[in-house]
């Protein structure tokens, strides 16, 4: 015999990002040309950026400003 299912609230929908599309809002961080996280201030996406910068020295990561639709590179070592 098969237990009812509890059926509570329905899940909210997921917002769902599109790694092929660019964002219109916010900023994002492009790893070697592909769209990958998106934050909502420049700060975040940043130190995000110099994060993954720090373990993997070989990527090339930009941040993307998706109101002024530019790039910017993350250096490392970062900058004093």
């Amino acid at each position: 015999m098969k237990k009812p299912k509890l059926e509570l609230d329905e899940p909210q929908p997921r917002k769902i990002i599109r790694a092929d599309k660019a964002p219109t809002e916010g900023y994002s961080l492009v790893v070697d040309g592909h769209f990958k996280s998106h934050h909502d201030t420049v700060e975040a996406a940043e130190e995000a950026g110099m994060a993954l910068k720090n373990r993997y020295q070989m990527l090339q990561i930009q941040v993307y400003d998706a109101v002024t639709k530019t790039r910017s590179m993350i250096e490392w070592p970062a900058p004093v």
